[in-house]
């Protein structure tokens, strides 16, 4: 038998999955709290019974209440994001109710049994001490707590506008160092921004409990006057009989909307000055005070010890000086902030299997630096290298689809002193120098400098190390100036890309076959083993780094090793067909001024070369005498330096076949020079021929 259909809209299901009734939080949140603050503002103009007042009040006490232990419980303001529209609610709440408790004091001369209560209590016989106390009170919610809440929420506003960029680029610095991810970047962000609006928010709302402070003084005032006025000249009283039946009133109305307001400018104070705990109030006090041992058995003792002066009463002192140095005695241990003394570690045997084979480990990257250059990885001293190489794995995963392995950085007694190493798999690389208080000056007409003329390490300049102090110096002289850690940043940058088809393991292959699976199961199963193993997967891919082509695109690179290793596993064949796929993506990277600068062979010699190409286990090649290969090369190489000079860094482009031949009789000499087939180049893009190499003469075009 058939279930029944589900019914449409909305209503055939909760957000639970159970039949469709809102739940009573989500009715009391849609419909009871917007239906209460309208009444509210019904209540400004609308008498109310004396019952109803004495619920209300009763109500007002309780709410303002229940807002000052939540303050003081959250463990950080944005917790209680909502306190500043609360604000405003329960003191639009307070002064309604006090607009009603005045129109029945001076129409009624009754304002219900709660108000009459207060009165009788603090009066308690004494008209003059009752207006005392409650004038006090005025002073103490008027003068003291209110005025102290709205200037640290003005202080706290204007601080935490001023501090949101600087939290805002530490939170870009931590994302492009790689110590966080996209997700809790977007999460710090809100939260930076959540903060700022709540503390401005605060600067507004402390202005609402300071105008309800002043509309109290003046309620009252007029309660007093007004009530007199009206016992005397419409009710016909005495004097001393109004005087004392409105003062009555006057004061308990003042004391039930004073109490409250006084509860909601403490949790103002609290919300406000809590900005730098992490716990509920209560806990915070505990702990912190609680960590202090010392200074309570100091307390205490002090305490105890003004019991010796004389004519002072010597209970009171030795009660609290007893029960400061009890306190002290029962604080948990886990409190104190003395470390525990640790345990000694086990003896470490060097000669273990385990110690052996870490030392015999050898790192895929490690940099080595002199012992004057530590420094730069001390974060004590504002050493920042090691967030600037976590930074760099980043980027070389973004730019290349390659992960990096962990760069292992050490010192090395060995370097000469202001060097650095950088090592791949145990054999070094590369090395620079980064002199310790002085930054380099790259660019020509330094020699009015003081300093060390030198190379810069990446792209050959000429540049200067010249002193800290005269860094603003070298920058009017037209220099660009690069601090030590940027130099070597960039230096390690730059090995790295020469060296990416290096540091692409088997492991890492089968770690990205893994995360490619998880998206597109069917391509990466129609691959391997199938096809491919991931030792050959692993080839192509290390061919692509080689020729700094980006293997991020790999859904598409495993859709055409699946198509072309089903024809022939040839490894050319292989790279060939994925750089076809990937042609626009390799054009974009050679594109200037969205234009494609080309070098091209001669129609002849392109002919002459494909008569000569040969296929040997290590891939195709061209099989040529020594004449020939030299003049080929050195006519690359003039047109090349030709079309540098016009700012442009040039493309060969040439037929497929040839290719992958061509790139290995130029990369020797001609790194730099990326080789492309002209299937590789998308139709429509706007090509800039720069040049025809001839094997014997070059033409270079503009």
């Amino acid at each position: 038998m058939s279930s029944p259909p589900a019914l449409p809209g909305p209503a055939a299901s909760g957000r639970n999955g159970k039949s469709g009734t809102v739940p009573a939080g989500r009715r009391l949140a849609t419909v009871g709290i917007p239906v209460g603050i309208v009444s509210i503002v019904v209540m400004l103009v609308v008498p109310l019974p004396a019952v109803m007042l004495d619920v209300l009040i009763a109500s007002n006490i309780a709410v303002s209440l229940l807002i000052l232990l939540v303050a003081m419980q959250v463990q950080r303001p944005l917790d209680f994001a909502v306190f500043p529209s609360l604000i405003l609610v329960a003191t639009l709440f307070r002064l309604s109710l006090n607009v009603s408790s005045t129109r029945l004091v001076l129409d009624d001369g009754y304002a219900g049994k709660v108000i009459d209560a207060f009165g009788h209590f603090v009066i308690s016989g004494n008209l003059v001490i009752g207006l005392v106390i409650f004038l006090i009170l005025v002073v103490i919610q008027f003068l003291v707590i209110t005025n102290g809440a709205g200037r640290v929420a003005e202080v706290g506003a204007r601080f935490t506008l001023d501090a949101m960029p600087g939290k805002q680029m530490a939170i870009d610095a931590d994302l492009n160092a790689g110590l966080i991810d996209e997700d809790t970047a977007r999460k710090r962000r809100e939260e930076v921004a959540a903060e700022a609006d709540f503390y401005g928010a605060m600067d507004g709302a402390s202005k609402f409990v300071k105008g309800d402070a002043i509309a109290g003084i003046i309620i009252i005032l007029i309660n007093l006057l007004g009530g007199f006025a009206i016992g005397v000249m419409q009710n016909g009283m005495t004097m001393s009989e109004a005087i004392s039946k409105y003062s009555l009133l006057t004061i308990g109305d003042g004391l039930v909307t004073q109490i409250p307001a006084l509860l909601l400018s403490v949790a103002t104070g609290l919300i406000v000055t809590r900005s730098t705990t992490r716990g509920g109030m209560g806990d915070d006090i505990v702990a912190q005070f609680g960590a202090q041992k010392h200074s309570m058995r100091l307390g205490g003792g002090f305490v105890l010890a003004l019991c010796v002066i004389p004519g002072l009463p010597k209970l009171p002192f030795v009660l609290v000086g007893g029960a400061l140095l009890i306190a002290a005695q029962r604080v948990p241990d886990a409190m104190d902030p003395r470390p525990e003394p640790e345990e000694a570690a086990p003896p470490v045997n060097p000669d273990s299997p385990e110690q052996l084979a870490e030392a015999m480990r050898i790192d895929p990257i490690e940099l080595e630096l002199a012992a004057d250059l530590l420094d730069l990885v001390d974060a004590g001293v504002g050493g920042d290298l090691l967030e600037r190489v976590r930074a760099l794995r980043r980027k070389v995963a973004i730019e290349f689809g390659l992960v990096l392995p962990r760069v292992r950085t050490r010192d090395n007694l060995d370097l000469p002193m202001s060097t650095y190493a950088v090592k791949l798999n145990g054999v070094e690389v590369a090395r620079g120098e980064a002199p310790p208080g002085c930054v380099l000056a790259i660019g020509d007409g330094l020699s009015g400098l003081p300093g060390r003329a030198t190379t810069e390490p990446v792209f050959g300049l000429p540049a200067t190390w010249v002193p800290m102090e005269m860094r603003a110096h070298a920058e009017v002289a037209g220099a660009t100036v690069v601090d030590r850690a940027s130099v070597l940043t960039t230096h390690l940058a730059e090995v790295v890309r020469e060296h990416a088809s290096e540091l692409l393991g088997r492991e890492d292959v089968r770690a990205l076959l893994d995360l490619t699976k998880r998206t597109h199961p069917s391509v990466v199963e129609e691959l391997t083993p199938a096809l491919m193993s991931v030792g050959e997967v692993q080839r192509v891919l290390q061919a692509l780094l080689a020729e700094q082509v980006p293997i991020r695109d790999l859904v598409r690179i495993f859709e055409a090793l699946s198509l072309r290793a089903k024809v022939s596993p040839d490894l050319d064949g292989l790279v060939a067909a994925v750089r076809t796929v990937l042609g626009p993506a390799i054009c974009a990277t050679h594109l200037v001024d969205g234009r494609l600068p080309v070098l091209t062979f001669d129609p002849l010699l392109e002919q002459s070369l494909l008569e000569t190409v040969r296929q040997s286990e290590a891939g195709w090649y061209l099989m040529l005498d020594g004449a020939r290969v030299e003049a080929i090369v050195s006519d690359a190489v003039r047109a090349t330096e030709a079309a540098e000079r016009t700012g442009r860094t040039p493309v060969l482009v040439c037929s497929p076949q040839l290719r992958a031949a061509v790139r290995r009789l130029i990369s020797p000499t001609l790194p730099r020079l990326a080789v492309l087939s002209y299937n590789e180049v998308p139709a429509g893009l706007t090509i800039d021929a720069l040049g025809v190499v001839t094997g014997a003469a070059v033409a270079v075009g503009g």
